[in-house]
This record gives C-alpha cells, structure tokens and sequence, in this order.
C-alpha cells in the first residue's frame, strides 16, 4: 500500500479527517497527501476523505458530506469520514485484534463521529479531542499555513491514535491476567494478583463474592483494596476496619500487631504493607471484622 496518494479537503480541519489521515499513517508508511477540492485532483487520488461527494469503500472514497450522508451506528450516530475509515481499515491498524479495533471504535471514533456531525446526545461536556484538533487551525489573526498546521495536528492525532491503541490492548490483557487470578484463588473473597494490574472492570463483571484485591506497589511494597459495589462507586462490599482508618506506620501496627504495617486511607478502601506475609494478615483481620 505504499506510495498512495490521499486526498481530503483543503482549508479549515476538523478531528476528522486529521484523525483519518493519523490512522492511515499506521498502515501505509509512505504515502502522498494532497489537500484540495479540485475535483480532478480528488479523482485520480488512490484514497479520498472528507470530500468528494461519495462514499464507496470498496474505491476508497470516505466522504459523509453527500445528501443521505454514509450511514450510522446501532446507536443513530452518524459516520464521519473517520469512522468510514475504522470499519474498513481499522481491524488491520489494530494489527488484526478486532477486540482492540472495537474498544478504540467505541473511545475515539464513535465520539468524534458524533462531534463531527452534530449528534452531541451523550458526549461528554468539557474541552473535547475534537475541539483540541480544531484548534490546531489558525486564527483569524494568524498568518499560519493550513496545510503545515494540519501536518502538526497530524502528528498530534498520531500519538493519541498510538495511546488509546495500547490502552485497549493493554485493558484487554490485563482482563485475561486479572481472570486468571479470580479462577486460581484459594479464597473468593480474596484476589492476589503478582503485579499490579488494572483489575476493576474484570472483577466487577466476574467476581460477585470478591471483596479484597491484593497487589505489589511499584515501590516493592503490597497494597490492599476493596472491591466497590460497583464501578466508580464509593460504596464498598466491605470497607478496612474502621478503626485502621487514617493510621500509619508505628500507630497502625501497635492498633493491628503487624510491624511492617504502613499505612490506611481514611476512606478504608486501601491500605499498604511492607511483605507480602504482612499484607496476608492485614485480609484476614479485615474478613474477621
């Protein structure tokens, strides 16, 4: 696929068709862009975006812009050019993982759709990734060259492109490592987990009788950590003893009789030890309450 020339429009960016061009940089190393609405020019590129008038996949054209528009979601979004793209391209710029090619459909290309088209119901409030994209563009009192700032918000949309990727891929190991640990404990109620690793979702949608998780920090200590009632909340299955809370160190271990005890958040939802044997104890006292 190398050496292809992409077409999208000339002037004003939008999150679009940045991120279109970011997601084909993935699969196509070498490739000539050409900004323009110079129909002759847009007809003899190898892959249009977000102009044109048509949308055919199988031609490579990506426009949305057209009377019909290029179809919508499940969910009534509409697709922008770089949803177009995803349902064709993003499978193979996930490197054929369809679970991660879904995730980054869900977390970056369904919202900026939306934005693009103007289906705003349920998108967060707030500065948004398109709103970043689009202030990529000069101002009205700037002198700057559209096609540079669009080379920049490129290279911007590239790396976010590159994070979300490797989040999901990394969600969805974690996922596997955290399923394991559910499946191999000793005790329901407590999950041991031999380094840290995102665990919240998994042990909601798989676990109803966990309550502890226990995990190594980074500093080489272990924590412990209730399980909430469910996700984000503030309500826990069962809270550290209340008579922990706000301790550290020397108070805490005088109040439980373990020595290398370090501390209790006063929310009682986390607590750290020194030795993974320490960490133990401080699960079993915590059942006990």
């Amino acid at each position: 696929m190398n050496d292809k020339t992409i077409a999208t429009h000339s002037g004003n960016f939008h999150a679009d068709d940045v991120f279109s061009v970011a997601a084909l940089k993935r699969i196509i190393p070498s490739f000539k862009l050409i900004r323009t609405r110079d129909l002759e020019l847009i007809s003899k590129a190898h892959i249009v975006i977000d102009v044109g008038g048509k949308y055919d996949a199988d031609a490579d054209r990506f426009d949305h812009h057209q009377r019909g528009g290029a179809g919508e979601r499940d969910n009534g979004v509409p697709y922008s050019s770089l949803g177009l793209i995803w349902q064709k391209y993003g499978l193979e710029i996930c490197q054929g993982n369809q679970d991660v090619a879904n995730a980054v459909d869900v977390e970056l290309v369904s919202p900026i759709d939306a934005l693009d088209c103007g289906h705003v119901e349920g998108v967060y409030d707030g500065v948004s990734l398109s709103q970043t994209i689009a202030m990529f563009n000069p101002t009205w009192e700037e002198e700057g060259q559209f096609d540079a700032c669009f080379d920049e918000a490129v290279d911007f949309a590239s790396r976010v492109l590159a994070r979300f990727i490797a989040a999901a891929q990394g969600n969805f190991n974690a996922k596997a490592i955290v399923a394991k640990a559910i499946e191999n404990t000793n005790d329901p109620k407590v999950i041991v987990l031999e380094k840290y690793t995102p665990w919240k979702k998994t042990v909601q949608s798989l676990s109803d009788e966990a309550l502890f998780i226990i995990y190594p920090s980074l500093s080489g200590s272990w924590m412990i950590h209730t399980v909430a009632v469910e996700l984000d909340s503030f309500e826990d299955r069962k809270p550290l003893p209340k008579q922990w809370g706000g301790l550290s160190d020397k108070a805490l271990s005088e109040v439980i009789g373990i020595t290398d005890a370090m501390f209790c958040h006063n929310g009682l939802f986390i607590a750290g030890a020194k030795s993974f044997e320490s960490i133990k104890k401080m699960a079993t006292l915590a059942l006990q309450e």
